[in-house]
């Protein structure tokens, strides 16, 4: 496989004519030309890059560590003392290559290839929004107890959401953290349920709390808003339904203004959600500017080590982490993939890659839920990685209308969510998988405010409707197969466990 891939891979881009007549044609690297103050643009020249530098954690730098830093070129932007890892900036080419000699430094490694701050892209693509005639049909025929604009959401149904909500909103005790490109918490179906003290930019690599620096700025993607409308959007006569509408939802911002999610706003993103009583994270991206981190390269190796344990962190802490499985339609538990796209930030080129061995972060970290994306008629999306063993859960994330069709009165296959601006409109993509489960993993911990993240996950796992392999999976009837699923009803490449179940989160 060689054609180039968006930076953004968890939601995908529907080609015009597949999508134009139902959804809304979102490109996910939506950029600006400069980074407000709030976005904590580096200081350093435009020579500089960012590293991870990673120690023994719980025991603060080491001061002869700090002291090499500082003689090797390198300025520390920030230290997470308790999983040992370090953000550093440096101009010095040779800064990674120097620190990892030092006693004490355990590895080190450049979080990009582009200089900071990253060059500037120009805008290639806004979402198509639901017209005031579309809002006022699907108003028109929603039902009373419904959302305005709730019988456009075949999603809901496809995870028992709807009936679920007859039982239980969820709690608002219980905090969603959506790791992503920011939120707009003024959308009329997020303010509600938004939770301030949850929310931060971490976008330097440190924790900007400055009011409203987690919301996306005008020319960036609202990618983040729609998943946090996806998770938690209010049951309150306005727009459409999150999964549980009676949670809370925090915006962790970690994606640049050109879009690059990389490894030190990630690493800041979960040890903010750690220290800040999260129970469930959303990550429907994948941390640049490798799609795979092979552990055999020492930068590569520091940014798996980094990122892991975060991640490890703030599961300790009580946080159950989801993640978005991709959308190349690649087999995760191949012996090999071809990654045409690394880095995305220098000059990729096609690389042979052992996906076992070389992690999609945070996708195949060792804890995460990995989440495949269906489409209307219950099977794999076209666009949805899979692999057996590697595959969690499965959950609506829409398709191609012509490829998976829903029932009346929805009207296209993609996942209906808030936009910001007080806007509506559609997506697809694994991104949108992964807060349905979010969503289910937020309504089992309101129903189970005890339970430790491995509870969450068994009964998150067990709970889910199995589904058998679809076989053979020929999504387009060209009579050739695009995918081949292995694997029983109950553990498969293509759906894992099976199907999210929000009603069996709230009733057992």
């Amino acid at each position: 496989m060689t054609a180039s891939h968006p930076r953004h891979r968890r939601a995908l881009v529907v080609p015009a004519g597949m999508a134009l007549a139902t959804a809304l044609a979102f490109l996910p690297n939506t950029a600006a030309t400069a980074a407000p103050a709030h976005q904590g643009a580096a200081s350093a020249d435009t020579a500089s890059l960012s590293y991870v530098v990673n120690v023994r954690g719980g025991h603060g730098a080491p001061a002869h560590v700090k002291k090499a830093i500082a003689e090797a070129g390198g300025t520390i932007v920030t230290s997470y003392e308790k999983i040992g890892v370090i953000v550093v900036h440096s101009s010095n080419a040779d800064f990674a290559k120097t620190i990892r000699t030092v006693p004490g430094v355990q590895s080190a490694g450049a979080t990009r290839n582009a200089p900071l701050p990253s060059a500037a892209t120009t805008d290639t693509g806004s979402p198509k929004v639901l017209s005031a005639a579309e809002v006022a049909e699907a108003t028109e025929q929603a039902a009373a107890d419904q959302d305005p604009l709730q019988n456009l959401q075949w999603d809901l149904p496809a995870i028992k959401a709807d009936k679920a909500h007859e039982k239980s909103l969820g709690s608002p005790k219980v905090t969603v953290a959506v790791i992503d490109t920011g939120v707009d918490d003024t959308h009329p179906d997020i303010a509600p349920n938004f939770d301030r003290a949850a929310s931060v930019n971490c976008v330097a690599g440190k924790p900007d709390t400055s009011e409203g620096a987690w919301r996306p700025g005008a020319a960036e993607s609202p990618h983040g808003t729609h998943v946090a409308g996806e998770i938690a959007a209010a049951k309150n006569g306005v727009g459409m339904t999150g999964v549980a509408p009676g949670v809370k939802v925090s915006g962790i911002k970690v994606s640049n203004p050109d879009g690059y999610f990389y490894a030190e706003a990630v690493v800041c993103g979960f040890m903010w959600a750690a220290e800040h009583g999260v129970d469930v994270t959303n990550n429907s991206y994948y941390t640049d500017p490798w799609y795979f981190n092979c552990t055999n390269d020492p930068d590569q190796k520091a940014l798996v080590e980094a990122v892991g344990r975060a991640t490890r962190y703030a599961e300790r802490k009580g946080a159950v982490n989801v993640a978005a499985a991709g959308n190349e339609n690649y087999d995760l538990a191949a012996d090999e993939i071809t990654d045409p796209s690394s880095p995305n930030d220098g000059t990729p080129s096609d690389r042979v890659i052992d996906p076992s061995e070389c992690l999609d972060l945070p996708t195949q970290l060792p804890g995460v839920v990995t989440v495949a994306a269906t489409g209307a008629k219950g099977l794999k999306s076209s666009f949805s990685n899979y692999g057996r063993g590697v595959i969690d859960i499965a959950a609506p994330g829409g398709d191609s209308t012509a490829l998976q069709t829903p029932e009346p009165p929805a009207t296209s296959g993609l996942i209906l969510g808030p936009l910001p601006g007080g806007r509506w409109g559609y997506m697809a993509g694994t991104s949108m998988a992964s807060p349905h489960v979010a969503g289910v993993a937020a309504l089992i911990k309101s129903k189970h405010p005890y339970a430790p993240p491995a509870l969450v996950k068994a009964l998150l796992y067990a709970q889910a409707d199995a589904t058998a392999c679809t076989k053979p999976y020929d999504i387009d009837n060209d009579g050739k197969a695009d995918a081949v699923c292995e694997g029983p009803k109950n553990r498969n490449g293509f759906y894992g466990w099976g199907m999210a179940d929000a009603l069996d989160a709230v009733t057992r």
